[in-house]
């Protein structure tokens, strides 16, 4: 009788305990996948604003904002040349900010949509030539400002830090 009390409980538990619809594990399953293939965009120059601020919320990193003339803009190309496209600067990226661009091409087609948005976080964030970066948080608030600096990415890689720490004048 005893065993057959037990048995009853253990099942009770089991059939009780189990998610029918499965909704926990497909949750956490979902919300694995979505951090899994926002991992592969860490490193990534994104172009969508959206995704880059949610990805800032999800690792609780500063967005850097490119706001750039990609095909046109001497400096911007300069800036790309010697520092973003270097491997240096972009597994530094990779761990410590969320990468995106704000691109105003001549020659390349984007929709009207994306010229339209564009336009606004270049008015938004008072942007009056190219290239112009600006650090901004997850909540889109400028953290920092900057643009082409010479010195290839290690410089622009302390260059940043420096910004986002500056040295407190009191130690």
């Amino acid at each position: 009788m005893k065993w057959i009390l037990i048995l009853l409980l253990t099942l009770s538990v089991v059939v009780l305990g189990c998610n029918p619809s499965g909704s926990a594990v497909e949750k956490t399953k979902e919300e694995q996948e979505r951090l899994d293939s926002s991992e592969e965009k860490l490193g990534v120059w994104l172009t969508d604003w959206n995704e880059a601020m949610k990805m800032a919320q999800s690792y609780a990193r500063p967005v850097v904002v490119d706001f750039t003339g990609s095909d046109w803009c001497i400096w911007c190309q300069k800036l790309e040349e010697e520092v973003f496209s270097k491997d240096e600067f972009m597994e530094y990226a990779k761990n410590n900010f969320i990468l995106l661009k704000v691109d105003f091409p001549q020659g390349i087609k984007q929709s009207d949509e994306l010229k339209a948005f564009n336009q606004q976080k270049l008015k938004e964030y008072k942007v009056e030539g190219f290239p112009t970066i600006v650090i901004i948080n997850e909540k889109s608030q400028e953290i920092a400002r900057t643009g082409y600096r010479p010195g290839g990415a290690e410089k622009y890689i302390k260059h940043l830090e420096e910004l986002l720490n500056p040295p407190n004048p009191q130690e």
